[in-house]
C-alpha cells in the first residue's frame, strides 16, 4: 500500500494536500503516517488509557505555564477525604505523621424547601478536585473571598470536565459533592514535637445557590465564595503547588490522585535515599484491606499507571516498599512549598 493512502483522517490529508511534491515533501508524508499510526493505536484503547496517553504526550510537548499550577492545602494532601461513599457515617478521621484531618457531615438549607437537609460527607475524587480548585482561586486571587463562575456548567467546564446531565451525568455528581463540602466542617491538626495547633474551618464558609424547579435551567449561584478565614490563612502557609494537568489523567481514581498529591509533597528536594515500608503505605492508603499483600498488589497497580504518565519519577519499587530516590523537587512540581511537620 502507497503510504499516502495510509493517511486517512481529514485534517491530516488537509496538511498534505496544501504542499506540493519536491523537498520535503516525502519527510512530511512520514509524518503524518506516524501520527496516523499513532492515533490509530490511541483509538484502540480505552478511554482511561487514552487519556493517560493524551496527559503524557502534552506533559512532554508542552512547557508548563502559569494556569497549569493548581494548588492545595498540604494537610488535604497527605491526609485525603474518604475514596468511596461513607454510607451513613457522619465523621471521617485521617492521620499522617504528625498531621491530622477530622471530617464532619453538616446540613445545608434547601431552596425550594427551606427546611435543613442532612448532607453526607464529601468523598471521591470529584470533591478532591473541587477543593483544589477553591484552594487554588484563593491563592491565585489572594483573599478568602474568591470569585467563581456563575453556573455549574461553566464552574465544571473550568474543572476541565464536559458537562454532561441526567443522573450519572457530571453536573449531578459535582453539585452533590459541592454540596457536601459547603456543608462539611473539618479540623486540620499540625503537631510541632512540644506543642500542636488544631483549626477548626468549614472551608466554605458561605455560598449562596439558587436551584431553578425548571430543569432545563442552569444552576445559579453568587459569584463569590467565602473561605473560612483560618483555613484560608493556614492555606497560604501550606499551598502545595499540583500541576493540573497531571491530576486530570487521573480523574476517575480518588486514590490515584491521592497517590500524585503525596508523592509531590514527599519528593520535595529528597537529599538521600530512603525506603517507605508496605505497611506505612497500607496505613496511608489502605487502612481498609486487611492483607499487606492485597494492599501492595493494588498500590503497584496505581503507581505503574502513574508512571505510565510521569515515567521518569525518581522512585523504585522495591522488595521491602518503594524507595525515593536524590532529586531537586521539579519531579512532578516547580515550586517548593513549605514542609509541614513530619
Amino acid at each position: 500500500m502507497d503510504a499516502i493512502e495510509l493517511i486517512r483522517d481529514e485534517d491530516l490529508r488537509t496538511q498534505l494536500a496544501r504542499v506540493s511534491p519536491g523537498p520535503g515533501y516525502q519527510t512530511l508524508v512520514e509524518m503524518l503516517v506516524k501520527t496516523q499510526h499513532e492515533r490509530d493505536a490511541e483509538a484502540q484503547l480505552g478511554a482511561i488509557a487514552r487519556r493517560r496517553l493524551r496527559v503524557r504526550n502534552e506533559l512532554k510537548q508542552d512547557c508548563f505555564e502559569h494556569d497549569d499550577r493548581h494548588h492545595i492545602h498540604s494537610v488535604l494532601a497527605l491526609c485525603g477525604l474518604p475514596y468511596r461513599e461513607p454510607g451513613d457515617a457522619r465523621e471521617y478521621v485521617r492521620e499522617y505523621g504528625k498531621n491530622s484531618l477530622a471530617v464532619q457531615a453538616g446540613f445545608l438549607k434547601d431552596p425550594e424547601t427551606g427546611r435543613m437537609v442532612q448532607q453526607g460527607l464529601p468523598y471521591g475524587p470529584k470533591a478532591r478536585l473541587l477543593l483544589l480548585h477553591i484552594c487554588t482561586m484563593a491563592v491565585r486571587q489572594k483573599s478568602p473571598e474568591i470569585a467563581i463562575a456563575d453556573s455549574m456548567s461553566a464552574f465544571i467546564r473550568d474543572l476541565g470536565f464536559a458537562v454532561t446531565g441526567g443522573k450519572r451525568g457530571t453536573i449531578v455528581q459535582f453539585k452533590e459533592q459541592l454540596n457536601r463540602l459547603a456543608a462539611a466542617r473539618m479540623q486540620i491538626g499540625l503537631w510541632h514535637g512540644s506543642r500542636t495547633t488544631t483549626i477548626n474551618a468549614q472551608p466554605i464558609r458561605s455560598l449562596d445557590i439558587w436551584l431553578p424547579t425548571d430543569p432545563g435551567q442552569r444552576v445559579l449561584w453568587s459569584s463569590s465564595l467565602k473561605l473560612d478565614k483560618e483555613f484560608y490563612e493556614s492555606l497560604r502557609e501550606h499551598a502545595l503547588p499540583v500541576d493540573i494537568r497531571l491530576l486530570r489523567a487521573f480523574s476517575q481514581s480518588a486514590k490515584q490522585i491521592d497517590i500524585v498529591l503525596w508523592l509531590g509533597y514527599r519528593l520535595q528536594n529528597v537529599k538521600r535515599r530512603y525506603t517507605i515500608s508496605w505497611e506505612a503505605l497500607q496505613e496511608q492508603f489502605g487502612t481498609n484491606v486487611k492483607e499487606t499483600w492485597k494492599f501492595k498488589q493494588g498500590f503497584v497497580e496505581d503507581l505503574r499507571a502513574i508512571l505510565e504518565v510521569i515515567p521518569h519519577l525518581p522512585l523504585i519499587l522495591a522488595e521491602e516498599g518503594v524507595t525515593l530516590l536524590p532529586n531537586d523537587g521539579r519531579a512532578l512540581l516547580e515550586k517548593e512549598v513549605r514542609k509541614l511537620p513530619t
